[in-house]
């Protein structure tokens, strides 16, 4: 099987997952943090809305800098409202979509390297980094952020079973 035959299936299955937790994002909370040292309710939305270019980028490049030498530090720039997020995750999604598309089979095998300041960090297989640096990621953080939904009291979506708070999940019997 080719990999883009795997991957982009799973790519229109778990994004609508990711974009139905963006929905429920009380903007009344986005300074809303479950412990001092975690991120606002507002970064960790804004960064899933985000994390779909870290894909396109690994298909798209050989390799990120994630502190390039005598750059300034990225801005963390939340997204204010609802709509401004999901049409963000939106385009963000479409563009990985498309230049998954757009790559050769052979280039999933291409190395790909994460550096910091110039040194590399790691390099591996482009499809690797895609299923870790992108996938296992966003589906990392959209579990982080039903955990923030849950706590400020926001029903958290069903994905793969029914939550506590709806039934509905992708593999479950029951319909809304």
């Amino acid at each position: 099987m080719r990999y883009l035959d795997a991957v982009l299936p799973e790519l229109d299955l778990e994004t609508p997952l990711t974009r139905k937790h963006l929905e429920r994002v009380p903007m009344d909370k986005l300074e809303f943090k479950p412990h001092e040292r975690s991120m606002t309710l507002g970064w960790l939305a804004t960064f899933l809305a985000i994390l779909p270019t870290w894909g396109t980028m690994t298909l798209t490049t050989d390799a990120f800098d994630i502190a390039p030498p005598g750059a300034p530090p990225p801005k963390r720039e939340i997204i204010p409202s609802t709509a401004a997020l999901l049409g963000l995750f939106d385009k963000n999604v479409a563009d990985l979509r498309a230049a998954l598309t757009k790559l050769r089979e052979e280039q999933f095998e291409q190395p790909w390297s994460l550096k910091a300041a110039g040194n590399v960090v790691f390099t591996q297989p482009r499809h690797l980094v895609f299923r870790t640096f992108f996938f296992n990621h966003m589906i990392h953080h959209r579990a982080q952020l039903g955990v923030f939904l849950r706590l400020t009291g926001v029903k958290v979506p069903a994905v793969y079973q029914d939550s506590a708070d709806e039934s509905g999940g992708i593999f479950s019997n029951d319909e809304q």
